[in-house]
Parts: structure tokens; C-alpha cells; sequence
């Protein structure tokens, strides 16, 4: 049997774990959103020509940089305008293009 003071003390330890259980898990938060991030400098673009003018196109598709974009593009449809570029998927799906805004 516990004294109350033992009582008090495990209680007081009880709400600090849990207390660090929830920073940890908001910190996992943070991290993984912050994982969502690419980088367009890392990313091979060649110069291209369409209907509509000149553009960049990438085809590098086993850079780590290039399949985060991707995702980020497929939970944007297709489509998103980002520091100053309008990036899209052509319909293949493997290659992306950019034009500055």
C-alpha cells in the first residue's frame, strides 16, 4: 500500500510523462510537415520550348527532391504556383514542368 505522499509523487510523474508524450508527439508533427519541403535548386531542369513559350522540364525522377515535388504537386492536382514559378505534371506523370509567373 502507497503513503499519500508516494500516492502524490507518482501522480506528479504520471502528468510529467505525459506532458513529454505530448511535446514528443507534436515535435513528430512539426518534423514530418517540415519533411514535406523540396528544394527546386536541387533538382535537374533542362530548357524547353512549348506552344506557350519557353519553360523548364525535369525528367529526375530518382532525386529524392523530385518525388517530394511530385507529391506535392499530386496533393495540389496537378498544379502550384511557388516562389515566383508555376510549376505542373505533364500527363504521363514522369516528367514536370515550370515557367516563372
Amino acid at each position: 500500500m502507497l503513503s499519500e505522499k508516494e500516492d502524490l509523487v507518482l501522480e506528479a510523474f504520471t502528468n510529467f510523462l505525459n506532458a513529454v508524450d505530448a511535446g514528443i508527439q507534436a515535435a513528430r508533427q512539426i518534423i514530418k510537415a517540415a519533411k514535406v519541403g523540396w528544394n527546386p535548386d536541387k533538382i535537374k531542369w533542362e530548357p524547353a520550348q512549348g506552344t506557350k513559350g519557353e519553360y523548364e522540364r525535369s525528367k529526375d525522377v530518382d532525386n529524392p527532391e523530385f518525388k517530394a515535388m511530385l507529391k506535392d504537386l499530386e496533393a495540389h492536382g496537378g498544379k502550384l504556383t511557388r516562389e515566383g514559378y508555376f510549376y505542373w505534371v505533364f500527363t504521363n506523370g514522369d516528367a514536370v514542368g515550370r515557367k516563372r509567373r
